[in-house]
């Protein structure tokens, strides 16, 4: 216990203190003081600021909506590769989606996270629903979007749900009609949050 104590008030006190008091003596720092300083300071400065300049690695809520499997056929055989539909938002009106292809899962989900930050939308938030009733279609599918009363939640299915709620939006009723494929209600919810618009005297905050 008293080593570590010793350790301790050593990697506490000051390292400007100690070499002023080198310097007034007319000694100059050997090499080997030098590096012992740093590794003080550096020891100080991990210990001092570990927690408050800790970052989040990403600030985006990342959905994996789809994995699936491709084959491409060439003169040698097959080449087997992943495809990943990728879905992220900062729940705060941001919301981006893509499909990304690579030899495994995380290659291709890193390829789709960096294209789906590229083509990031902003959608128009009316409290913690959607400003209007919407009917958008897109391909084969049909999407039906309708805001809801506080408290009512997201009553969606998964591929909806996945991007209205990294979107940041907590209340709203929807619907898909026509097609079952994830990818494509993925990019028809997209489409729809995209054509959203405010009311001109509600986007002043006037009634």
């Amino acid at each position: 216990m008293e080593k570590k104590d010793k350790i301790q008030k050593e990697k506490k006190a000051s390292v400007k203190e100690v070499k002023s008091s080198f310097f007034e003596r007319g000694e100059k720092l050997s090499e080997k003081k030098e590096k012992a300083f740093e590794k003080i300071r550096r020891d100080r400065k991990q210990f001092r600021f570990k927690d408050k300049d800790r970052k989040p690695k990403d600030e985006f809520d990342v959905r994996l909506v789809s994995i699936r499997r491709v084959a491409k056929v060439k003169v040698g055989g097959k080449r087997l590769r992943m495809s990943v539909l990728v879905v992220l938002g900062d729940r705060k009106g941001h919301v981006g989606a893509a499909i990304g292809k690579g030899r495994d899962v995380r290659d291709a989900q890193e390829k789709a996270i960096n294209k789906a930050k590229k083509r990031m939308i902003e959608v128009p938030l009316k409290g913690q629903t959607i400003p209007h009733e919407i009917v958008v279609k897109y391909g084969a599918a049909k999407i039906f979007m309708k805001p809801a009363a506080p408290g009512t939640g997201v009553i969606a299915g998964g591929a909806i749900r996945s991007v209205v709620e990294v979107a940041g939006i907590k209340d709203i009723l929807t619907k898909v009609l026509g097609s079952r494929n994830l990818i494509t209600n993925v990019y028809a919810t997209l489409e729809a949050l995209k054509q959203l618009r405010f009311n001109r005297f509600e986007k002043y905050g006037t009634k």
